[in-house]
């Protein structure tokens, strides 16, 4: 289930970007500090059958903006990515979904560091996990949570 205030930041995760857009990512749930999101099969099938490498980095790359879009004040501050790693345990032959939170403490640590020196890191490990629970890949990465400049509109919609 999508909280109703988050609708918005989901529609912007599904359709806000070109290139996720095009993917089919769908996001599932989403509330406060958490949300799970699935990347289809369909129209993500590589030349050997199984789950194209472009479309599971895609679902791991976005958790960063996508737990942003739940943990922090969109208008206020923007998500970036540092660097991503991703290692492929085994095909994907469904669907795969990636749930991704962060705690009370970490936002806090990572709001507040952010309002003082303006940007602050934050990692991120995650499972992408196929239809039957088996774990495909692993996500690792540091994203960025950056104050906007003053007089600077978000490009988030308000949550």
């Amino acid at each position: 289930m999508i909280e109703e205030r988050f609708r918005a930041i989901a529609e912007f995760v599904e359709n806000g970007i070109e290139g996720i857009r095009r993917s089919g990512l769908r996001i599932l749930e989403m509330r406060e500090r958490y949300a799970k999101a699935l990347m289809p099969i369909a129209g993500n099938v590589n030349h050997v059958g199984i789950m194209y490498a472009g479309a599971l980095f895609t679902l791991g790359e976005a958790a960063g903006g996508i737990v942003h879009g739940v943990s922090f004040d969109c208008s206020r501050f923007v998500p970036i990515v540092t660097e991503v790693a991703i290692r492929f345990r085994r095909p994907a032959v469904t669907d795969v979904t990636l749930e991704v939170s962060l705690s009370s403490e970490q936002a806090d640590r990572i709001r507040r560091e952010a309002e003082e020196k303006g940007k602050a890191n934050f990692p991120l490990d995650l499972e992408i996990r196929d239809a039957q629970g088996e774990v495909v890949a692993l996500v690792h990465g540091t994203w960025q949570v950056r104050k906007l400049p003053e007089g600077v509109p978000s490009p988030f919609p308000a949550a």
